[in-house]
């Protein structure tokens, strides 16, 4: 992809996301999983974490760990770095940082281990 691509890094993320994309729907969930952790390391190289278009695949990366039951790492990433970005950088109201948010609470409910205190925090939290 660099042969045709050399200096736009933003284009090449986008076309290792299409093919993150297309092994996720052949269900090669693992094989996605680590190439959208490297695209989302590009992202936030790039453009640093508080942008939108690095929020916005993170939150590709939380549903790519959901997909794979890694629910605490999920949970990690929405609650560490993720939320408190978007919160600061886009606004508690901004699209992206609802979405982050309601795939906090799509881990919490999805994860066996969930505890009630979880489910509170999550909602002092929002």
């Amino acid at each position: 992809m660099r042969r045709y691509w050399p200096h736009a890094k933003e284009d090449m993320l986008g076309a290792q996301s299409n093919i993150a994309g297309c092994l996720g729907s052949l269900g090669r969930d693992v094989e996605a999983l680590v190439l959208i952790r490297d695209i989302y390391a590009g992202f936030v190289a790039t453009l640093g974490l508080s942008h939108e278009n690095t929020l916005g695949f993170g939150n590709n990366l939380v549903l790519s760990l959901d997909r794979c039951k890694l629910w605490d790492e999920s949970k990690s990433l929405l609650r560490d770095q993720l939320l408190p970005a978007s919160r600061q950088s886009l606004g508690a109201d901004h699209n992206v940082t609802l979405t982050l948010n309601q795939n906090l609470t799509y881990a919490l409910h999805t994860d066996p281990d969930h505890t009630r205190d979880d489910l509170r925090l999550n909602d002092t939290e929002s």
